[in-house]
């Protein structure tokens, strides 16, 4: 039942997020904003606090890694603002009001005020705006940061306890599940950092969101390659980061969609034989997620498990090439109208 329950919620919460991307009023750009986030906080967090400070044991970078690792919430509200639009000076002042806060209560509070700070500017003479958004926005920021707190405590955060309780109990089926959908969420418009860290992922879990995503950089490769979506600088791209490509995956969703599923489910599964665990929250990214992982495991099982992983994607991407060679694909020169290298002359 937990297995179930856990597979259910997730996919319920991916769906939300889907919806929220494609029908909310800038909801694509307020997603890409929290991924922005998640970066510039949980990835610095990660790879300073968890390999620089624990590794290496240098004391600055542990300080600069958890420094970073509580400040999501403020550079949630401070980068969804800024990609909707709003001023720096006013997207700062909501960032700071939402110091200590969790990303998503940031971003719910960023991505409402976004609408709410240019009606200020708008309505109200020059020069006052900055007094009504001091006294008002930076604490209705706040009221709202504190208002979603328990609810995302209740709702997201227990979702993710369910999907790491159901990850420990049936390793290699909810391996598969996680490590597939993880992957699939990673070239989609949503971001795989952006939604293990609001999952709040830890353990297993976020162990196989880490190297799943990591092996996809391998499979991507192959499956573009072969497929002939593009030039060489497509498929290297899609490897690095498949968001740079988002446009051409949206246009052949079932191929890429069905090709990454298979192939992160794979790598889902063998991270689940070895017991890898993953304590950094939102590391869901090739370099930096396997990075973050010699800080809590064995480096040995972790070079073997990566290896493991890396080709098991490169498989699934042969193998997807093979099953869908006959598919109509749409290429760059289909979806964009031109190719990349008349795009660069131009």
């Amino acid at each position: 039942m937990e297995l179930i329950k856990g597979t259910i919620l997730l996919l319920f919460c991916l769906s939300l997020f889907s919806l929220f991307s494609l029908k909310a009023p800038k909801g694509m750009k307020a997603m890409g904003a929290l991924a922005d986030a998640a970066v510039a906080s949980f990835l610095v967090e990660a790879f300073q606090s968890y390999v620089g400070g624990d590794m290496l044991h240098i004391k600055l970078l542990k300080e600069t890694g958890l420094a970073s690792g509580g400040m999501g919430g403020a550079a949630a509200a401070t980068l969804v603002p800024l990609a909707l639009g709003v001023s720096p000076v006013y997207a700062v002042l909501i960032g700071a009001a939402c110091a200590g806060l969790g990303i998503l209560p940031g971003f719910l509070a960023g991505y409402l005020l976004s609408f709410i700070v240019p009606k200020i500017e708008e309505k109200v003479p020059a020069g006052l705006d900055l007094i009504v958004c001091v006294a008002f926005v930076a604490p209705l920021a706040r009221l709202i940061g504190n208002f979603a707190t328990p609810v995302v405590d209740a709702t997201l955060l227990n979702i993710g306890g369910i999907i790491t309780s159901a990850a420990n109990s049936s390793p290699i089926i909810m391996g598969f599940i996680l490590g597939g959908v993880i992957t699939v969420v990673a070239t989609a418009p949503l971001s795989s950092m952006a939604l293990t860290a609001m999952l709040g992922l830890k353990g297993l879990p976020m162990a196989i969101g880490a190297l799943s995503v990591m092996g996809s950089s391998f499979m991507n490769y192959v499956f573009f390659d072969r497929m002939k979506f593009g030039d060489r600088s497509t498929t290297i791209a899609v490897a690095i980061e498949p968001l740079t490509q988002a446009d051409l995956i949206s246009a052949n969703p079932i191929p890429v969609y069905v090709t990454n599923f298979i192939g992160g489910g794979l790598a889902g599964i063998i991270v689940s034989q070895f017991g890898l665990i993953n304590n950094a929250t939102g590391t869901a990214t090739p370099i930096a997620g396997l990075m973050v992982m010699y800080g809590f495991n064995n480096p040995k099982t972790v070079t073997i498990a990566a290896v493991l992983c890396a080709l098991a994607g490169a498989l699934s991407g042969f193998l997807g090439s093979i099953i869908f060679k006959n598919y109509k694909i749409r290429t760059v020169e289909e979806v964009r109208g031109t190719s990349q290298k008349e795009e660069a002359v131009a």
